[in-house]
């Protein structure tokens, strides 16, 4: 399904039903959009999964609707079972399943009127939903607006991260090759039926469950996203929410997301870095819908130690974060101290 978490399908969704299905989470990850990463991050696909499990069921409690139905249990019986019955930490979870109609590309555009054809009553919605509390120094709004337009006082961003007084909602594509930001225009264009509206109220809303439980655990939640589903007509949280992939969080002023490979690659492999930008810039002027055939470069693979490193990341913040010893890590002080010089 993607880089990181692959679907199986139980029973599969029509234009006028959803179906069911599960997603299996891997300890593979991706960077800069580049897909598969040449490691992996033991212990990263359970992390994710029981972070994601665990947001699901507080969002539910809210009365925020998802498509979350449970994780599935590890032996034989693969029961699907509230988080706290799984006993360890899961890689499974079950989930309604929606369509997901092709997106053709065209004389250098995207077609979402196909799209939206295809679709039926039960289709994700072809956009991210983007949510910031924060500005943090790696964050693509400082190259996207100054800081007078997010209401800051301040003639230029600062070099350390800034918080705003009022969370900021963008909307990105989701299903092009290269995600990019769009007007709100363009975002009720694209989402079809689904009210940009509703979409900022639903994101807002997720926002807001998170933000307060990560603040009682430690964290800072800085940004994040929600993609979103129309099941039946109804507006719901798909995929998964709230997790150190899709959303950022710092401890005592470190990231505690998979910002941390990120921002290492940048020193560790610039070559690559660069190369990947440079590949975006040309496909956007050539009107080319995969901009990873322009690349020259790939990525090295990440030492030894930093894999073990951020593996404890993901172990010991899904610890503090769910407030359960669901990994054998060291506590997230640690952790976070063994990361924060990489």
């Amino acid at each position: 399904m993607t880089s990181v978490k692959d679907l199986h399908v139980a029973d599969a969704p029509t234009r006028e039903a959803p179906g069911r299905g599960r997603f299996a989470f891997t300890d593979d990850y991706s960077v800069f959009d580049w897909g598969k990463m040449p490691d992996q991050i033991p212990k990263k696909g359970a992390a994710l999964c029981t972070m994601g499990a665990y947001n699901f069921e507080r969002l539910e409690a809210e009365g925020v609707p998802t498509h979350y139905r449970g994780v599935v249990e590890a032996g034989g019986a693969a029961r699907v079972v509230d988080l706290d019955r799984a006993g360890t930490a899961p890689t499974e979870m079950a989930i309604d399943l929606v369509r997901v109609p092709d997106l053709p590309f065209t004389d250098g555009d995207y077609d979402y009127d196909a799209f939206h054809a295809d679709a039926g009553s039960n289709y994700v919605v072809p956009l991210e939903i983007v949510f910031r509390n924060t500005v943090p120094v790696g964050s693509s709004l400082r190259s996207r607006g100054s800081p007078e337009a997010y209401g800051l006082d301040v003639a230029e961003w600062p070099a350390e991260p800034v918080t705003l007084a009022n969370p900021v909602v963008e909307f990105s594509t989701k299903f092009e090759e290269q995600d990019r930001y769009v007007d709100r225009a363009d975002a009720d264009r694209i989402a079809g039926d689904a009210a940009v509206a509703d979409l900022e109220s639903l994101a807002r809303r997720v926002n807001e469950v998170v933000t307060e439980h990560a603040e009682a655990a430690g964290f800072e939640h800085q940004d994040g996203k929600i993609e979103c589903a129309v099941i039946d007509g109804d507006l719901v949280v798909a995929d998964v929410v709230g997790t150190f992939d899709e959303n950022r969080f710092a401890y005592r002023g470190q990231q505690v997301s998979k910002e941390v490979v990120r921002q290492f690659y940048k020193n560790y492999d610039p070559t690559w870095v660069e190369a990947v930008s440079e590949a975006k810039a040309e496909a956007d002027e050539k009107g080319v819908a995969d901009w990873r055939e322009l690349c020259g470069a790939s990525p090295d693979h990440l030492p030894e130690g930093v894999i073990g490193a951020v593996a404890d990341l993901y172990g010991a913040g899904t610890n503090a974060y769910t407030d359960a010893e669901w990994f054998d890590a060291p506590d997230i002080d640690a952790a976070v101290d063994a990361v924060r010089d990489l």
